[in-house]
């Protein structure tokens, strides 16, 4: 069952939970090797697709079996990427955040329109304490979306993931409920 604060919409997209039929979509944006080179997963199959958009379906409440939120974002009517939001400690209300965008629509504002949205419910709606995004440290449009959200900056990990042959970094971004009061009242941070 869908909860009643979905879909969210904000000015330009609509983020909305995984349905089955957008497996195709998902792939499209998923098999794109500059996509898959920060990410866990290799560029994704049409099988792939079909299994990794069946996990997301039951993902539609963060306080919810599942302990998870994953929304897809559309924009001018078209699957455009996704956000997913999950506990990593549910009892403390400590999240990860993870995104995705399709190359072909970067450098337009729309994840940060997207991962905003998510941000604004994770900490307004659920009441959350806390939300940490881990990326590759390759990933510079990430971490610039991260820093421009008011995400701090709290570690470098140097080489400590073996990923597609190769060592890679991992940054950690994160940001409290108080520190996104702060930013969206406009209040200094301290």
């Amino acid at each position: 069952m869908k909860p009643s604060f979905l879909p969210l919409h904000t000015e330009r997209l609509i983020l909305r939970v995984h349905r089955t039929d957008d497996a195709d979509a998902l792939r499209i944006v998923y098999c794109r090797p500059e996509v898959a080179r920060f990410l866990l997963d290799e560029p994704w199959t049409p099988q792939d697709a079909i299994v990794k958009t069946a996990e997301r379906v039951p993902k539609t409440d963060l306080d919810g079996e599942t302990g998870a939120l994953a929304l897809v974002i559309e924009h001018a009517g078209r699957l455009v990427g996704d956000v997913q939001l999950w506990f990593t400690d549910r009892e403390h209300r400590v999240c990860e955040i993870g995104w995705v965008l399709d190359p072909d629509f970067g450098g337009q504002g729309l994840a940060t329109e997207a991962v905003a949205a998510v941000l604004d419910l994770a900490f307004e709606h659920f009441r959350v304490h806390r939300v940490t995004a881990q990326m590759d440290g390759r990933n510079t449009a990430s971490a610039k979306l991260a820093r421009n959200l008011g995400m701090e900056h709290e570690a470098h990990l140097r080489q400590d993931w073996w990923s597609k042959g190769e060592w890679t970094d991992t940054l950690i971004y994160g940001i409290l409920a108080g520190d996104r009061r702060h930013r969206t009242t406009g209040l200094p941070q301290d």
